[in-house]
């Protein structure tokens, strides 16, 4: 159990930190002869940060609740 305690205060800890991040697809729109369009698409992922102070928080519960 302390070894979940310490994955999910340091996963809460990133997740207050950085709120989301980008991923960026192509995809083929025109294809002709030797000339090829693409196009790129962004694509954010984003939470909340009290997302990563629940996490946080649990963390903390479990590492404490160990000890006893």
């Amino acid at each position: 159990m302390k070894k979940l305690g310490i994955i999910l205060v340091a996963l809460g800890i990133l997740m207050m930190l950085y709120t989301g991040f980008n991923y960026v697809t192509t995809k083929k729109v025109a294809d002709i002869g030797p000339v090829q369009i693409d196009k790129k698409e962004n694509h954010p992922v984003q939470w909340s940060p009290i997302v990563g102070g629940v996490l946080l928080l649990g963390g903390i519960v479990i590492l404490a609740s160990g000890k006893k």
